[in-house]
């Protein structure tokens, strides 16, 4: 299963574009659409919107391989595009070790969805615009298009 189309506009759009290396919400090096840099990755000059999507595009792949490898059950398109974004914008190891692939592989579907609400926070407080993600990402996992679960 691929991410929709959509869903990649809800990624862009929930990340930005920023041609600068910047500091996330949690302090990581970043740059693109949320791009995190890997410790041999420097872009002194910055990088342009073309470069940036490259990158979002193969974040976004490994985004969907470790959805693909995690978990057990089978999903719909939109709970596998929530799952891709929590993924892209939270690593993939933060799935793993979670509640919510744990109840999702016991195929509580609908307790996995509402676990989605749970990964709002940034140095230990509520962060709007994470939880207006994870909201959107609900919205995604309970058969919302993107365009709604955006808005």
């Amino acid at each position: 299963m691929n991410l929709s189309g959509a869903a990649l506009e809800l990624i862009k759009r929930s990340e930005g574009f920023r041609g600068r290396t910047y500091l996330d919400v949690a302090g990581i090096p970043t740059i693109g659409y949320g791009h995190r840099l890997l410790p041999n990755e420097v872009f002194a000059e910055g990088i342009s919107e073309a470069q940036a999507a490259g990158m979002l595009g193969q974040d976004v792949r490994e985004a969907e391989q470790a959805v693909g490898q995690l978990v057990k059950v089978p999903l719909a398109q939109g709970q596998f595009d929530a799952l891709v974004d929590f993924c892209f914008n939270l690593g993939a190891g933060r799935l793993a070790s979670s509640t919510l692939l744990k109840v999702l592989n016991g195929a509580r579907y609908e307790a996995a969805g509402e676990q989605l609400l749970r990964w709002d926070m940034a140095a230990g407080e509520v962060n709007a615009g994470l939880k207006r993600r994870r909201e959107a990402e609900l919205q995604l996992w309970q058969g919302t298009s993107a365009e709604q679960a955006a808005a």
